[in-house]
């Protein structure tokens, strides 16, 4: 079980350790539901804010160096048994999924995202506070690697040719097409990657579609490819993870996350769809 409804968080609340992962300091600073710990996407899940952060190595947002993570995670409290439940405000897009994915890469099996996220817990009846809980923080968590597969540009560069495996883009399809790119310097996408944006995993109510529908949904975009023959990307390693996430609630394990995705690809000179056009 990946999801948690927000009638559930409600009877659960002061039994889990509950993260906001709204990327918005101020949003948490504003209001968030009782007991939350905020989660800084350019702080705590990568290390964009590091002062040598550079995007060609990486992409936009980086994951941390794996002691700092367990580190942050030991001082949030969290330990091997604490129940985890995760919340953004984008359905788990941005950036509870990253969250759930760097806890299960860390090892952490008692991770749940909101179903719905923020507005669902509203509906359900929980009440906000600006109320920051106090905490007993624990020893860095317990972790010698990375646990979930990630890939690098290098592989990806070898995974796009190979028909055996499939690359799949989860940006929206005008960026995909290359219509327009708000957030990096180059329009367009890797060679041979296939694109499914990450938020048609979801109900028009902002809650994941049920399992059923989602196996249908990668069966029909992935044929044969197994899952475990798949890397999953995005604009910078963040909603991409909102699709593995997907993938886990269809049934399919196993997928691999490229954190540099395009943010990091368009960068390295490699080759990119569309091509550019010849100088005059």
């Amino acid at each position: 079980m990946n999801l948690i409804a927000a009638s559930d968080l409600r009877a659960r609340l002061g039994s889990v350790r509950l993260l906001d992962a709204r990327p918005d300091a101020m949003a948490y600073a504003s209001g968030h539901f009782p007991g939350a710990l905020h989660a800084d996407l350019n702080r705590h899940l990568s290390t964009a804010c590091d002062p040598d952060h550079d995007p060609t190595r990486g992409g936009r947002h980086p994951l941390p160096p794996l002691a700092r993570f367990a580190a942050q995670v030991g001082a949030w409290g969290i330990g091997p048994h604490t129940e985890v439940v995760v919340y953004d405000a984008s359905g788990g897009g941005n950036a509870a999924a990253r969250l759930w994915w760097m806890l299960r890469a860390l090892g952490h099996e008692r991770v749940l995202v909101l179903d719905g996220g923020f507005q669902a817990a509203l509906e359900a009846g929980l009440t906000l506070t600006v109320e920051v809980p106090s905490l007993t923080p624990t020893a860095p968590y317990p972790a010698d690697s990375w646990h979930l597969p990630l890939v690098d540009a290098e592989a990806v560069e070898i995974l796009r040719r190979d028909p055996s495996r499939s690359l799949l883009d989860v940006r929206a399809a005008e960026r995909w097409r290359g219509d327009t790119e708000p957030f990096d310097p180059v329009a367009g996408h890797i060679p041979g990657s296939l694109n499914l944006a990450w938020n048609e995993n979801l109900r028009p109510d902002g809650r994941f579609k049920a399992p059923e529908l989602l196996r249908e949904q990668y069966l029909a975009l992935l044929g044969n490819t197994p899952a475990n023959r798949l890397a999953v990307h995005c604009g910078s390693g963040v909603t991409a993870c909102h699709t593995l996430l997907a993938l886990e609630v269809a049934g399919f394990s196993g997928a691999a996350l490229y954190v540099g995705s395009w943010s990091e690809w368009c960068r390295s000179g490699r080759e990119r769809s569309p091509a550019p056009k010849p100088g005059p």
